[in-house]
């Protein structure tokens, strides 16, 4: 376990963290696409669907710093999200079917609350609790890979009870399954996968495919109409694959090598801007002709316009998630454990899945997402079939000093 010192960020981090409120991933726009699903229909089913035979208890050792749970007495949690990334009723936005559903048939009644912005934000907010061993008044959160990595190395969130998730431990797909940062999710379960792939706008391409990143780079008909992302992972990830390196295991000068090939793409005025999901209304109207972009948007864009395309590249993609954790002296660990496994059994992880259209970690889904909305259940952007998921590379958790370092020299790389 990483011990906690009170630390500022360096400036690379601060300039990250400003790209990333500003206009990046985590910026508050980057649901404002997402529509509601045409109504679904939340199927019934126990939480002891499954059976916990033959799954191991955490010992009261492991993880973090639980409090006594008070679950048992007490009949709620507090979960904290980011902003529409939850199910909502089409005849009212204030109500969430899924939550509803919930809270009728276990009796806990969930305090749901939109607060998570920005990663770095929200860690600003819970950090001195946390760091002072107090409740921050929150069971369960919502945070992007780096985050949960860092808080698990301070030892600020509990070790999950395998026991009471039978649904989320047998239904996790196999692309979520280990990230070298929570082998295993002992302290961890996604809500959502994040992929970044490439987009074009085949009208301004000509109708021509773009399928690679060296073709982002290099094509002379796409210069000047290329956008890369402002998220450090997501573009680098990119061009380390494109290289042929992993970005789960590289190497410092494979690093250097990959800004330099971005590098060369600026000089060369072949790339016009890096973005955050602002990328999409350039791509729409056809002023960027190509791009690495959020699969997410690309689901919702074509929605409104068929000359949208998007490709896997050979060489793979990047995948990352926003996971749910249980933060340390929670008093509802139980709760919010009951919650998480909830939304691993299939028709409730399709109820969540037809809404907020970003990938379902849940294997298995597509029969029950087919029920709400059959080209959704089909969409490879939501429910990655065997052959996309094979493609999916993560990258790799940083320290301090390495995450410093590399987002000093992207930095310098995009002029934030």
């Amino acid at each position: 376990m990483e011990l906690y010192e009170p630390d500022r960020l360096s400036p690379p981090q601060l300039a990250a963290m400003r790209r990333s409120m500003k206009n990046g991933r985590a910026a508050p726009t980057r649901r404002t696409l997402l529509r509601a699903s045409s109504g679904g229909v939340l199927a019934a089913g126990g939480l002891a669907g499954l059976s916990a035979c033959g799954i191991p208890a955490a010992t009261k050792d492991s993880g973090g710093t639980a409090a006594d749970d008070h679950s048992k007495k007490e009949k709620r949690l507090h979960f904290s999200n980011w902003t529409e990334y939850m199910d909502v009723a089409e005849d009212d936005k204030n109500r969430r079917p899924t939550l509803e559903a919930f809270a009728e048939r276990t009796g806990i009644k969930v305090k749901y609350t939109e607060d998570i912005n920005d990663n770095s934000e929200f860690f600003g907010k819970i950090k001195p609790q946390l760091a002072a061993g107090q409740d921050t008044g929150r069971d369960l959160i919502c945070v992007t890979d780096w985050l949960a990595a860092r808080l698990i190395r301070f030892g600020w969130v509990q070790k999950l009870d395998p026991a009471n998730l039978p649904h989320a431990y047998a239904n996790l797909s196999a692309q979520f399954r280990s990230p070298d940062w929570d082998p295993g999710r002992a302290y961890s379960y996604p809500w959502a996968g994040i992929s970044t792939v490439i987009a074009y706008n085949a009208k301004a391409t000509g109708g021509r495919e773009v399928t690679s990143v060296k073709q982002l780079l290099e094509d002379p008909k796409l210069k000047g109409r290329v956008s890369f992302l402002s998220e450090m992972r997501d573009s680098i990830g990119m061009v380390l694959l494109d290289m042929g390196k992993d970005p789960a295991d590289f190497t410092d000068d494979d690093y250097a090598a990959a800004v330099a090939r971005l590098q060369k793409g600026v000089d060369s005025k072949q790339i016009r801007r890096f973005t955050g999901n602002d990328y999409t209304a350039d791509l729409t109207k056809g002023d960027i002709a190509a791009c690495v972009a959020w699969a997410g948007d690309i689901v919702q864009l074509q929605a409104d316009n068929p000359d949208i395309k998007f490709h896997v590249p050979d060489s793979g993609y990047i995948t990352s998630s926003d996971n749910l954790m249980v933060p340390n002296n929670a008093r509802h660990k139980l709760n919010a454990e009951k919650l998480i496994d909830y939304y691993y059994e299939l028709p409730v992880a399709a109820e969540l899945a037809a809404w907020i259209n970003f990938v379902c970690p849940a294997e298995g889904v597509r029969p029950e997402l087919a029920k709400i909305d059959k080209e959704i259940a089909d969409d490879p952007l939501i429910v990655p079939d065997k052959a996309m998921a094979a493609k999916s590379h993560a990258f790799r958790s940083l320290d301090e000093k390495q995450e410093t370092a590399y987002e000093s020299k992207f930095a310098q790389l995009t002029g934030a």
